[in-house]
């Protein structure tokens, strides 16, 4: 899912979630930016299963590439209602930083909010399959000599004993585990909360309800004449 956004700018927090924290970190990137008086960058956010990527709108260049378990929290604004933010441990620092955008209405900040969750909790059922099914290939290697291991199969070799994985999610749960550390990530998550598959979000049930009666039609259309704004200062 890729939405139309326009960057506010991005701050530093001491704490991976919380409403008053996002709040007051959201406050601080509107105020800066209201203070630079600078046109605010147009950028294209798709969010997928692997986590948030970021590119310039006019350009099509790469900003940022978030894997999703470092995202941590994100929300829509309660003060400033076009507004999501998301907050996500640095990939260069591991500092933890609070991303904002302005949306066109807050029905689309919402939307892209529950869409992040949405993600967020495919990767780590995702997660738990790679590991259901690692966990088969080696007692099937017990039992049945010589079989390769399932880390050593390739991606295009059918194997009759892998259980079936999300369809969207093509690539080896193995190779993905490698590449940005999911398993050790998500492994941390599956210890330390109840619910490790929910990422926090600041939104209401009400709100969530709402959201989810929404059509991709509901979430472009910009409040008011229809015209668009990109004076800081009309949000």
């Amino acid at each position: 899912m890729v939405f139309s956004l326009k960057y506010l700018g991005v701050t530093l927090v001491e704490q991976p979630k919380g409403e008053e924290l996002s709040a007051a970190a959201v406050k601080r990137i509107v105020a800066t930016a209201k203070a630079s008086g600078k046109k605010l960058q147009k950028v294209a956010l798709k969010v997928t299963p692997r986590g948030i990527i970021l590119t310039d709108s006019l350009t099509n260049q790469l900003i940022e590439n978030v894997s999703i378990y470092r995202i941590s929290y994100c929300t829509a604004d309660k003060m400033h209602d076009k507004v999501f933010a998301y907050i996500a441990q640095s990939q260069h620092s591991e500092s933890l930083e609070c991303h904002a955008f302005l949306c066109t209405k807050r029905k689309m900040a919402q939307a892209v909010t529950l869409t992040v969750a949405q993600a967020f909790k495919v990767a780590f059922e995702f997660w738990q399959v790679s590991k259901e099914v690692v966990a088969t290939g080696n007692l099937l290697d017990l039992e049945e000599t010589p079989k390769a291991p399932l880390s050593t199969v390739s991606a295009n070799t059918p194997n009759t004993d892998e259980a079936p994985r999300p369809p969207a999610l093509s690539n080896s749960g193995v190779v993905w585990e490698l590449d940005d550390g999911l398993d050790e990530a998500f492994s941390r998550l599956a210890q330390s909360r109840t619910n490790p598959q929910v990422l926090d979000i600041g939104l209401t049930a009400q709100d969530i309800q709402y959201a989810q009666c929404l059509s991709p039609v509901d979430w472009d259309k910009p409040d008011g004449s229809g015209t668009e704004q990109d004076d800081l200062f009309h949000f």
